[in-house]
Parts: C-alpha cells; sequence; structure tokens
C-alpha cells in the first residue's frame, strides 16, 4: 500500500509483549478479522436520558450505516478478502483472507510467535492502516494477531497444595444459601430473564450441572453454548478454565435458577473477546438482559483501540437495558503487573458496567457477622483502583475517588460494588466431577448478575445501566469499612473506609 494514500487506525499501536519469541508464519493461512465500524449517529443524549430502546430500534438508529459498510467490503474485495458477516447492529465486519492478504490490506506484518505458555500465536507490531476514504468509518480493527488477552478471575481455595472438598470447608456457602444470607429479594427466581455469561476458555459437562443442582433441591436451570468466532463448549478437567465456567454457570444459576444461561464460548483474543461481548449485547433472540464477565487483565496491556471499542459496546448494552456484571481482579492493586506501580483491571474499569470486588465473609446463624475487604497474602486480594484511560464518570462525582497513584489522571474508580470472594470463604461448586471451593472476585459478577435477574423480575423491568442510581443512592449498598488491597509488587494500594473505596466500592449490594 502506498504510505500517502492511508491512514493508521487510532489507538492500533500495539508492541511485543515480554516473553515472546517471534519466527516465521504460513502467509497462504486464512484467518478472520473484525472490523467495527462508526455509528450512523452518537449515542451520548440517550445515555444521559437513561431511555432505553429495543433491539430493532437500536440497529435503526444506532447501528452501523449500510453504506459505511458496503464501503468497507468494497475496500476488502480490492485485497481478495471476502465477508463472513456483517452486522450492523453490532457495527461488525468479519472478513476472511490469507494472512498475506490481510497484510496487504492493513498494512501490516505479522509473524509466528510463542507465547509465555507455549503456545504458537500470531503477533503484530506497530500501527493498523486503513484507506484515508475509511479514517472516519472504521473505528478498530481485530483479529489480525491472535494473543491471549485475559485471564479468568477465579482462586480456588486449597490447604496443603490438596483442593478442598466441601466436607472440609464448613465455612464456604453454596451460592443460595448466600444470596439468602445477603437478603436478595426473597420470592424471585429470576424467570422470565435470560442470564449472558462470556468465557474465554473451559466448558460445562450437563452431567455436573444436573448433580449440583439436584444437591441443591433446586431444580437445574436451561443452559445453552454459543459458539464465537470459532469458541467452544470443551471441558477438561477441574484444574483448567473449566473451574471459572461453572463457577459461573452454578452460582448465578442457583441465585437465579428460573432465568435461563447462555454462555458465549470465545477465543481468548481480543477479537474473541470483543465479538462475544457484541454478540451477547446483541442477541435478538435470547435477548439477555444481564451479561457477567469474569475475565480481563490490566489496562496498560490492552491497545487503545480495544479499550475505546470494548466500551462503546458497553455504552449499546446501557442504551438496550443490559446490566453487565465485571470481576474487579484478584491480585488487588498491582493486577499481576510487576513494574511496582497501582493498576486496575478492565474490562471491569469501563464506566458502563458493574465493576465487583471482593470481600471475606464471616456467619454466625446465617447471619453477616463479619466482612471485610477480601486480601489474603501477598499477591491475592480484591481488585481495585483508578483508571488511568476512563475519564471519572459524572455518576462518580461526589464519590472521593482519588487521583490515579500513577499519573494523577482524574479516572474511573473501581469497583462499584463488593460480595464474598475470599476463597478460604468462597463456594461450593462442582467441577468435572469434583467437589471444590472456589473464591475470586469470578464469583462476585455472576453472583450480582443472578441478584439483578431477580431485581429485573421483582420490577417487571430491566434496570440495565444501574451505576447513576448506585451512586446517587449509596445507602442501596451495606458499606464495607475494613480491610486493603495492597500488594508488595505495586509498593502501595487502596484501603477501605466509610463511603466508596478502591477495593469495595459502595459495599455490597442485595436490593435495587
Amino acid at each position: 500500500m502506498e504510505t500517502q494514500k492511508t491512514v493508521a487506525v487510532a489507538g492500533s499501536n500495539k508492541l511485543v509483549h515480554p516473553g515472546e519469541t517471534t519466527g516465521k508464519i504460513n502467509r497462504k493461512e486464512a484467518i478472520e478479522v473484525t472490523v467495527r465500524i462508526r455509528r450512523k449517529r452518537s449515542i451520548e443524549s440517550k445515555l444521559r436520558s437513561g431511555e432505553q430502546v429495543s433491539h430493532s430500534n437500536y440497529e435503526k438508529q444506532f447501528g452501523a450505516s449500510k453504506k459505511d459498510t458496503d464501503k468497507v467490503e468494497a475496500f476488502a474485495q480490492e485485497y481478495h478478502l471476502s465477508t463472513v458477516d456483517a452486522d450492523l447492529a453490532r457495527r461488525s465486519v468479519i472478513l476472511r483472507g490469507t494472512i498475506a492478504d490481510m497484510e496487504a490490506a492493513f498494512g501490516v506484518t505479522l509473524s509466528g510467535a510463542t507465547d509465555e505458555a507455549g503456545n504458537n500465536i500470531r503477533v503484530r507490531q506497530g500501527e493498523i492502516f486503513v484507506p484515508v476514504a475509511l479514517k472516519d468509518i472504521v473505528e478498530g480493527v481485530f483479529g489480525l494477531d491472535n494473543r491471549p488477552v485475559a485471564r479468568a478471575m477465579f482462586r480456588i481455595s486449597q490447604r496443603n497444595g490438596q483442593i478442598v472438598s466441601h466436607a472440609a470447608a464448613p465455612q464456604a456457602f453454596t451460592p443460595d444459601q448466600l444470596a439468602n444470607i445477603y437478603g436478595f429479594p426473597a420470592g424471585f427466581n429470576g424467570k422470565g430473564q435470560t442470564i449472558a455469561i462470556l468465557e474465554l476458555g473451559g466448558g460445562f459437562r450437563t452431567k455436573d450441572i444436573t448433580t449440583y443442582f439436584k444437591g441443591l433441591g433446586i431444580k437445574k436451570p436451561a443452559v445453552k453454548a454459543i459458539s464465537v468466532d470459532g469458541g467452544k463448549n470443551s471441558p477438561s478437567n477441574a484444574n483448567s478454565a473449566d473451574g471459572e465456567v461453572m463457577l459461573d454457570i452454578e452460582v448465578a444459576g442457583a441465585v437465579a435458577p428460573g432465568a435461563n444461561i447462555v454462555v458465549y464460548f470465545c477465543p481468548n483474543t481480543d477479537q474473541g473477546f470483543l465479538d462475544g461481548i457484541t454478540q451477547a449485547v446483541h442477541d435478538s433472540a435470547n435477548k439477555p438482559s444481564v451479561l457477567s464477565i469474569s475475565w480481563g487483565s490490566a489496562e496498560v496491556n490492552w491497545t487503545q483501540q480495544s479499550l475505546t471499542s470494548f466500551n462503546e459496546a458497553f455504552k449499546a448494552a446501557a442504551v438496550l437495558g443490559v446490566t453487565i456484571c465485571i470481576a474487579s481482579g484478584d491480585s488487588g492493586s498491582s493486577d499481576s503487573v510487576t513494574d511496582g506501580n497501582v493498576h486496575v483491571d478492565f474490562p471491569a474499569s469501563s464506566p458502563y458496567v458493574l465493576g465487583c470486588g471482593g470481600t471475606s465473609l464471616t456467619t454466625n446463624n446465617n447471619t453477616v457477622s463479619s466482612e471485610t475487604v477480601w486480601h489474603d497474602s501477598s499477591s491475592s486480594a480484591s481488585g481495585g483502583g483508578v483508571s488511568d484511560f476512563f475519564a471519572l464518570p459524572d455518576y462518580q462525582v461526589n464519590a472521593n475517588v482519588p487521583l490515579s497513584l500513577n499519573t494523577q489522571f482524574k479516572g474511573r474508580g473501581v469497583p462499584d460494588v463488593a460480595g464474598d470472594a475470599d476463597p478460604n470463604t468462597g463456594y461450593k461448586v462442582l467441577v468435572d466431577g469434583q467437589q471444590m471451593v472456589i473464591g475470586g472476585t469470578s464469583a462476585v459478577a455472576p453472583l450480582m448478575a443472578g441478584l439483578i435477574a431477580r431485581i429485573n423480575q421483582q420490577k417487571g423491568k430491566w434496570v440495565g445501566f444501574i451505576n447513576p442510581t448506585l451512586y446517587s443512592t449509596p445507602s442501596l449498598c451495606r458499606d464495607i469499612t475494613v480491610g486493603d488491597n495492597k500488594t508488595t509488587s505495586a509498593n502501595t494500594g487502596y484501603t477501605a473506609g466509610p463511603g466508596w473505596d478502591a477495593c469495595s466500592g459502595l459495599g455490597v449490594l442485595s436490593k435495587f
């Protein structure tokens, strides 16, 4: 491509990750990429008003235009790329072609690489380019490289290196017990609602789900798997991402057994993650009213185009009335980054999601006797902090969110709410036939998703994007005022106190 006729896609610059070794690549191999296209018109006025729109009206008002889509497809055809799908509501065109043709079309050079886990992947450096004529149309291009982008936020309870069984964990809870202890709306089971769960690996076995809910004496919820970008329901063993998948299904299902559960399995790439979000949010057949996500990574690990495009997808969810519940991380203030700074996890740091932090819970006769910030080691604690990318949202203006300790940026504070996440006081689940106790903020996201399903049923409508109401009515949450999430690799962190804090947010939500 001639440089003067192209322009870099904003925020697409990418660096090689530490630990990656690059090498040759088969340029005849066919791959798929997702091109994100601008909206027909701004969505901001709808976000400010809080008015919800239907899926069909969303596409008409805020989807991509057919004219813009046609321009992207015409460009693709010039480079021998074919269209796999063009979805106006998702504002996504999925293109397929050889690596050589993709490199020519987008002005990139791809290399084969081996990541830290020994997986063979594609990587790129630098920026992605598109024709000047598409400069204002294309907002992002995803899938040229396929590095893993996120990790699951669950922690398995172990003692002397052995997985703790249910019988050996009298201080742990079943999810329905926890819903009762927290005082979730009684008499409601999420009937009429659909809970979406996004997974970037692992799988479930129907036999385990049947056995688990029979053991609880609860009717088994309807669970459906949907493949996104070739992702599959692929259960393997109890020490895999199956722990995340089963935790999510069993927690959400036990809290809201009357709800349908749809699990979207996606590749662990920026393309797979984004496509999973947009498919769930715009699924006009299953119509999820709440989406639970327990995967993420520190903001510094993402490209700006990823941060922006994910956030735009969450804006769409807000306008559609879909509540997004996301785990805030399990590595305290460092979020597993070892540069000595504090880091906040994304996508929990998006201003349009409900960031879910973690607590340690002690009860007496099914009543809360103590609840503090979860922090059980130098590197295992509730994620939370201040975004270095997303500005402080209007709803947090009076929440006393501190400036970023890294940059003094006036950013979005994370989390918004919290719930039991300590693996020592965790959730009794069944994974690949094995009894386990699992904690982590991974568990809080589906816990909150189940709560939202109950609340939606109770109110007879989707409550949708609840953050503005939460912050204007903090009494909806029970404040957590003790504990911190300081981790040794960050040298500093945050301490709980009265009101919002960057460990437990506003506290434990149980009603709305």
